[in-house]
């Protein structure tokens, strides 16, 4: 890391080490962004999680939520982007949050209850 310091998600040069999902951490990675090119058993979903939003970003890695691989394609905030949560040990069971420019929110959770709040969402992967 620069000066020992987390990069802002936006200064994280992207990572496309090839990766496994047993490798795949489970705190925020702060010095660089693993892209969804990079994890060998990405399903097509996350690849083209960023397809329909402002400039088709590629999905990054955040982090994992218990059982959840947690990744973000497009900005943290204040713009489009979609979040995607998959279970690491059945890639099938997979659950989406559109973020909008606004700070709403969109999307279901392990739970089936339907979230417009991404703190919620979360909270819904951990409980489950």
């Amino acid at each position: 890391m620069a000066g020992d310091r987390a990069l802002r998600y936006d200064e994280r040069p992207p990572d496309h080490t090839p990766i496994r999902t047993v490798d795949l951490p489970a705190t925020p990675v702060r010095d660089r962004n693993i892209v969804a090119t990079a994890w060998i058993e990405a399903p097509s979903e996350l690849l083209d999680l960023g397809r329909d939003l402002p400039g088709q970003p590629a999905a990054e890695y955040k982090r994992r939520i218990g059982p959840w691989l947690l990744w973000r394609a497009g900005p943290a905030t204040d713009a489009d982007a979609r979040y995607w949560a998959a279970d690491a040990h059945d890639l099938s069971r997979q659950f989406t949050f559109r973020l909008f420019p606004d700070g709403s929110g969109d999307g279901v959770g392990p739970s089936g209850t339907h979230h417009d709040r991404f703190r919620s969402w979360k909270e819904d992967l951990r409980d489950s």
